[in-house]
């Protein structure tokens, strides 16, 4: 009894110490990188729905493999016995992972804003840009534009409903998730029955097949990609195009048009897109080659739509940006035009060398 008083004590202690930690941290975050409330519940909702959408279907699947073997007992054990795997890999740290927040925070911030977003005054008996789109007469782009509504309709159903979100994750972090996930189920199997090999190789199977299962092709994002290709606008129509896709509110669809039109991938685009400060994104818009008039609806209509960016210090730096010339902002974005991967170690490199 007195070791076990000990042991808890020791606990406490340890959970005390970590709150003063997180407290101290919290308490010298700089402002600018301070999530505000609305895209912090936002992130933990949709971080925990990706984590037991994944969750859910390995059990299932598992559980069934068990069933189908004469494991029933086992098989109910998998089914009921629910450890907290969110909490799980929160304590191990592995849910901090730098590319896996990244990524959906930069989907939270995409979907907040985009609702924000003022759509246009169209007349009443004209259609949304995407629906217009999709009834067009070139097939290519009609069905690109079907598949970014049936991938957003997707996506908007998922947040709506609140509960397990599944597909939206690029290929390389849904497969890091699911072996995260598939190790946490593990570890609480083998906690409340002991090995065994037979629930392992279950575990496994559902894993590889919840792999098998995943399209990243079926994410908005690469639907926007695919639509903004099949659109190809040429140069003089892509200033019109971006504004459209505001008043639409498709801001995915912005993104991937104004990658293509400056030779960057989504992911670069996006995080020039959702930078605050926005220098980055008007130096791409001139090297798209838009004029100040442009410019400033863009402008307009995303500071409207995002409360971090500051309009008075855009009007205030409108005359010198649009002074850059196309070539000037081609070449300052340069480096955003390099391999995915290579920015990312760059950027690695870059982290290590400022501690």
């Amino acid at each position: 009894m007195l070791d076990t008083r000990i042991n808890a004590a020791r606990r406490l202690a340890a959970r005390a110490d970590a709150r003063l930690t997180g407290a101290i941290a919290d308490f010298f975050l700089a402002e600018e990188a301070r999530l505000d409330e609305q895209t912090r519940l936002t992130l933990g909702r949709v971080l925990s729905g990706v984590v037991q959408g994944i969750e859910l279907e390995i059990r299932r699947h598992a559980a069934r493999m068990l069933t189908g073997r004469g494991a029933e007992a086992r098989a109910e054990q998998l089914l009921t016995g629910h450890d907290d795997v969110v909490r799980r890999l929160s304590r191990a740290g592995l849910l901090r992972d730098r590319l896996l927040i990244d990524e959906l925070l930069a989907q939270v911030r995409c979907d907040l804003i985009a609702a924000r977003l003022a759509p246009s005054a169209a007349t009443p008996e004209q259609a949304s840009l995407l629906v217009r789109l999709a009834e067009v007469d070139d097939g290519v782009v009609a069905a690109a534009a079907r598949a970014l509504l049936s991938a957003e309709t997707r996506r908007r159903a998922a947040a709506e409903q609140g509960g397990v979100v599944t597909g939206i994750l690029p290929a390389e972090r849904h497969h890091q998730l699911v072996w995260w996930v598939a190790a946490a189920i593990r570890e609480a199997q083998v906690a409340a029955g002991g090995e065994d090999g037979g629930v392992d190789r279950a575990i496994v199977e559902a894993a590889q097949r919840n792999l098998a299962a995943h399209d990243e092709g079926q994410r908005p994002e690469a639907a926007a990609v695919r639509l903004a290709a099949a659109i190809d606008a040429r140069p003089h129509e892509v200033g019109e195009l971006l504004i459209e896709t505001l008043g639409d509110r498709r801001l995915l669809l912005f993104i991937a048009v104004l990658g293509r039109a400056v030779d960057l991938d989504f992911e670069g685009a996006r995080t020039i897109v959702l930078e605050p400060e926005g220098d980055r994104l008007w130096l791409a818009l001139r090297a798209a080659g838009l004029d100040r008039a442009a410019i400033a609806r863009i402008a307009l209509a995303l500071a409207d739509a995002d409360p971090r960016r500051d309009i008075e210090a855009f009007a205030d730096d409108l005359d010198a940006i649009v002074a850059v010339s196309a070539e000037a902002a081609r070449s300052a974005l340069a480096p955003l035009t390099l391999h995915h991967d290579l920015r990312l170690a760059i950027a690695a490199l870059t982290r290590e060398a400022m501690r």
